[in-house]
C-alpha cells in the first residue's frame, strides 16, 4: 500500500493539470508552473500555486481524523512548507529563464539523492538489496526521462538549491506523527504562502492594462483569470501529491517513498507517447526502462 500511495503521488505531480502534458512532456507540476512563469512573474505564479495547495490541504485536513495533533507536527509541516515554497520559487525562476533541460533533472536527481542519504544516515532507513538496486536505477532514469542535457549556467544555480528545498519538504513532512492527520500538509502550505508573499508583493500590481501585469524589461504578459486558475490548480494538485506522499511514509520507509514519488517526470512522457503519438527519443526510452525497473525493484524492496 505504501508503494501504491507513493506512485499515486507521482501521478499527481505528473498530471496536475492537462496543460502540464501539453506544455512540457518532459515534466509535471513544476513544468506547468514554469511555463506560466514565462507569461507572469514567477513569484506570482508560485504564490498562487501555494494558495491553491493551502485551500485543498485545509479542506482535506478537516475531513481526515487527527486523534492527537501536537505543535511539533505542525512545526515539521511548516518546515516542509518552507522547503517546498523555496524550491518552487527557484524552479519556476529557472524555468522562466528557459533552463528546463537543466533545472528539472538537476533538482529531481539531487533531491532524491539528498533525501535517500538523509534517510539512511540520519533516520536509520535500511533498504533491502532489491530496493538499493531500484534507487540506483532511478537516479539516472530520472535524469534521462526529464530531459537532462549537458551544460550548466543559471539552470544549475536554480536547480541545485531547489533540490535542497525539495529534500527538506520530503524529510520534514515525514517526521510528523501519524495521529496528526493531514494538518502538517496544511501547515506547510500556510508556511509556504508566508515565505513567498513578500516576493510576490513586489511584483503583483505593476499593471499596464486591465488584467495584465508586465515587469520592466520583461517580455512576459500578465496574469489573466485563466492563468490564475491554472496556477491554483497546479498548487492544489501538488498538495494532493504531498498528501499521498505523507500517507505513503506512514506505511513504508522514507527513502523508498521519496524515490517512488519522484518518478513523476516519466508519466507525461508516457502519455505523450500513448495519447499524442509523440516520438520517444533514445534517451527517454532508456530513462523509461530504468524507471520501470526501479518501480519493480522498489516495490519488491
Amino acid at each position: 500500500m505504501g508503494a501504491f500511495l507513493a506512485l499515486a503521488s507521482a501521478v499527481c505531480y505528473g498530471l496536475v493539470v492537462p496543460q502540464a502534458v501539453a506544455f512540457a512532456p518532459a515534466g509535471g507540476a513544476p513544468i506547468a508552473g514554469g511555463m506560466l512563469s514565462r507569461r507572469v512573474h514567477f513569484a506570482s505564479v508560485t504564490l498562487l500555486g501555494q494558495l491553491g495547495g493551502l485551500l485543498l490541504a485545509t479542506a482535506a485536513a478537516l475531513l481526515v481524523p487527527a486523534p492527537s495533533l501536537h505543535p511539533a507536527d505542525l512545526g515539521w509541516g511548516a518546515l516542509s512548507g518552507v522547503g517546498s515554497g523555496a524550491a518552487m520559487l527557484l524552479l519556476n525562476r529557472g524555468l522562466s529563464r528557459g533552463a528546463m533541460s537543466v533545472v528539472v533533472p538537476v533538482s529531481a536527481v539531487t533531491s532524491v539523492a539528498l533525501s535517500v542519504l538523509c534517510g539512511v544516515l540520519v533516520l536509520g532507513d535500511r533498504p533491502t538489496p532489491p530496493a538499493w538496486a531500484g534507487i540506483v536505477a532511478a537516479v539516472p532514469a530520472l535524469w534521462l526521462v526529464s530531459g537532462g542535457a549537458g551544460g550548466a549556467g543559471r539552470g544549475t544555480t536554480d536547480g541545485l538549491p531547489a533540490s535542497a528545498g525539495v529534500a527538506v519538504q520530503y524529510l520534514a513532512l515525514a517526521q510528523a506523527g501519524a495521529s496528526s492527520g493531514l494538518w502538517p500538509v496544511a501547515a506547510g502550505r500556510l508556511a509556504a504562502v508566508t515565505v513567498l508573499l513578500p516576493a510576490a508583493v513586489r511584483h503583483v500590481g505593476r499593471a499596464v492594462g486591465p488584467g495584465h501585469t508586465r515587469l520592466p524589461d520583461s517580455p512576459w504578459t500578465g496574469l489573466s483569470p485563466a492563468r490564475g486558475a491554472q496556477a491554483l490548480l497546479v498548487g492544489a494538485g501538488a498538495a494532493l501529491g504531498l498528501i499521498l506522499y505523507l500517507l505513503a511514509t506512514r506505511r513504508q520507509m522514507l527513502a523508498l517513498a521519496v524515490v517512488l514519488a519522484s518518478l513523476y517526470p516519466a508519466l507525461p512522457v508516457v502519455l505523450g507517447i500513448a495519447v499524442l503519438r509523440e516520438r520517444v527519443t533514445r534517451r527517454q526510452a532508456v530513462g523509461l526502462l530504468g524507471a520501470a525497473a526501479a518501480i519493480v525493484l522498489l516495490t519488491l524492496g
